[in-house]
């Protein structure tokens, strides 16, 4: 990743606010840049159920950096995490230090 990339991903992370049920990048939720889409959050094991992108952020890194924040919250709370979009589970996929909070069904 360049400088300038990296730049807009810190950008973008910090941009990052907590909504009901979702994380979303934009001035409210309702007209999210970005989202993605949780269920069960107050649960001890977070679905993420759908990722979405506008084409203003597309290419930016902003879906990563969600899934990033999900999986980040999921620490800091002790949850455990199901990515059920497709997105999410590549991503879980790609990336083995999300394995942590991956939910395991015993």
């Amino acid at each position: 990743m360049n400088k300038i990339m990296e730049r807009e991903a810190l950008y973008i992370m910090d941009d990052i606010k907590k909504g009901l049920n979702k994380f979303y990048i934009g001035e409210t939720e309702e007209n999210a840049l970005a989202e993605v889409i949780l269920s069960d959050i107050s649960e001890d094991v977070i679905k993420i159920e759908h990722t979405f992108v506008g084409e203003r952020l597309k290419g930016k890194g902003a879906g990563k950096l969600l899934i990033r924040k999900v999986v980040d919250f999921a620490i800091e709370e002790n949850k455990k995490v199901i990515p059920v979009c497709v997105f999410a589970k590549k991503e879980f996929d790609k990336n083995k230090e999300y394995e942590s909070v991956l939910y395991k069904n015993a």
